[in-house]
C-alpha cells in the first residue's frame, strides 16, 4: 500500500453528465494505449464543488485516467462490507494457519523415515556434476527458513508486476489489484492489492525489506503464523486506508505491499528495539530498530495529518500499529488460543479416518 495513486478529474463534459445519475457514485476508468502518457490538456481543470472527492495523483501510479463522481458526501456505509471482510478474512487466515501447522507437524513425523531412506539412496547414486537441479537444491537449502517462506510471496509480487505490463490487462488490474473505497469492487482488492506494484523501484524496495526482515520475523512467529499475520496485515492496512479516504474525502486507488511489510518491520523492531539497522545506500549510518520505528511512525503521522500525497500514510500507520499490537498482545490473544480449533480439527480427521477404515472391512 506504499504509493497512493490518486484519481484525476475528467473533462467538464464528462462531469456534467453525472448530474442525472441520482445519489450513487460510479468509478470510470479510461484506458490509454499501452503505458504511454497521453497528451495533456492545456486548459486547467478545477474540481467540481459538488463532488466529495479531492483528486490527487502519484508519479508511480499506473498511467490510467480515472474520475470518481459523487452527488453527495460519501457515506460510512461504504465501510461496512470491508469491515466484515477484514474480520472474516483475518479469522480464516489464522484458523487456516493453525490447521496448516498441525498437518505439517503430523506429516513431518510420518515422513521422517521416508526422508532418511531417500537421503541414504541419494548417497548411493552417482553424483552428476553441473546438474542444474542439484545446484538449485543447494541454493534452496542454503536459505534460512524465513527466506524460503517469503520466496513465494516475492514470486507472487513479480507475477502481478508482469501482469501490469500487459496493456489489455490494465482495466482488470485497476479494478481488482488496486484498492479504492470508491470502486465498485471493495473486498477482493483489499488482499490482491497487497501483491500489486506498478513501479519496478516500488516493488524492488518492498521486496528487499521483506527479504531482509524475513529471517527475524519467521524466527519470532514461525512460518505458519507469519503467513497469517502477513496476509491479515495487508487487509487490515487497506481497511485503515479505506477509513482515512472516506473520512477525509481524498479518494483514489492504492497498491503495494508496504502496509503488510510495515507490520513485519514494526513487529521485529518492537521485539528487538536495540537491533542495529542501516539504510540501503548509506550502510555507514546505523541506528537502532526502536528509533527507526519511531521515525517511521512520526513521518507517516505527519503525512496523514498534512495530507501528503506520495505515500498511503494511513495504510502504513495501520500496518505498523497492527504489528506492534500483535507481538505485544495479539500473539497471546489469538495464536495461543488456537488449541480448541486444532482439537476440533483433529477429532474431525480422526472420525473421518475411522469411517474410512470401517468401510474397508
Amino acid at each position: 500500500m506504499a504509493w497512493s495513486c490518486w484519481a484525476r478529474l475528467c473533462s467538464r463534459e464528462a462531469l456534467s453528465g453525472r448530474r442525472s445519475r441520482g445519489h450513487r457514485f460510479t468509478l470510470y476508468t479510461q484506458q490509454r494505449n499501452g503505458f504511454k502518457r497521453g497528451p495533456q490538456k492545456t486548459e486547467p481543470q478545477k474540481p467540481d464543488q459538488e463532488t466529495g472527492s479531492k483528486p490527487y495523483k502519484s508519479s508511480l501510479s499506473p498511467p490510467v485516467q480515472e474520475a470518481i463522481f459523487y452527488t453527495s458526501s460519501p457515506s460510512l456505509k461504504r465501510l461496512v462490507k470491508p469491515f466484515f471482510f477484514t474480520i472474516g478474512f483475518t479469522g480464516c487466515a489464522f484458523g487456516s494457519a493453525a490447521i496448516w501447522q498441525y498437518e505439517y507437524l503430523k506429516s513431518r513425523v510420518q515422513n521422517y523415515f521416508d526422508e532418511a531412506r531417500a537421503d541414504w539412496m541419494d548417497k548411493l547414486r552417482p553424483q552428476k556434476n553441473g546438474d542444474f537441479r542439484k545446484q538449485v537444491n543447494i541454493w534452496w537449502n542454503s536459505l534460512s527458513e524465513g527466506q524460503r517462506t517469503v520466496t513465494g510471496i516475492i514470486a507472487a509480487n513479480v507475477f502481478v508486476f508482469c501482469l501490469w505490463r500487459i496493456p489489455s490487462m490494465q482495466r482488470t488490474m485497476i479494478t481488482y489489484f488496486t484498492s479504492n473505497p470508491a470502486s465498485r469492487v471493495l473486498c477482493s482488492p483489499m488482499l490482491l492489492s497487497t501483491f500489486s506494484h506498478f513501479s519496478l523501484f516500488h516493488m524492488a524496495a518492498n521486496m528487499y525489506v521483506l527479504w531482509s526482515f524475513s529471517s527475524s520475523i519467521v524466527s519470532l512467529l514461525g512460518r505458519e503464523q507469519f503467513i497469517a499475520v502477513y496476509l491479515s496485515a495487508g487487509v487490515i492496512s487497506t481497511f485503515v486506508s479505506y477509513v482515512s479516504k472516506v473520512t477525509t474525502g481524498r479518494f483514489g486507488p492504492s497498491l503495494g505491499a508496504s502496509g503488510a511489510i510495515m507490520t513485519v518491520l514494526a513487529a521485529v523492531c518492537t521485539k528487538m528495539p536495540e537491533a542495529k539497522l542501516a539504510i540501503i545506500l548509506l550502510p555507514m549510518f546505523t541506528f537502532t530498530a526502536g528509533n527507526a520505528l519511531k521515525a517511521i511512525i512520526a513521518m507517516d503521522t505527519a503525512g496523514l495529518v498534512l495530507g501528503w500525497k506520495f505515500f498511503d500514510h494511513a495504510a502504513h500507520l495501520g500496518g505498523a500499529l497492527f504489528g506492534m499490537w500483535y507481538v505485544t498482545y495479539g500473539h497471546e490473544l489469538i495464536w495461543k488460543n488456537r488449541e480448541p480449533l486444532v482439537k476440533a480439527w483433529h477429532e474431525m480427521r480422526s472420525k473421518s479416518r475411522g469411517k474410512g477404515g470401517g468401510g474397508s472391512h
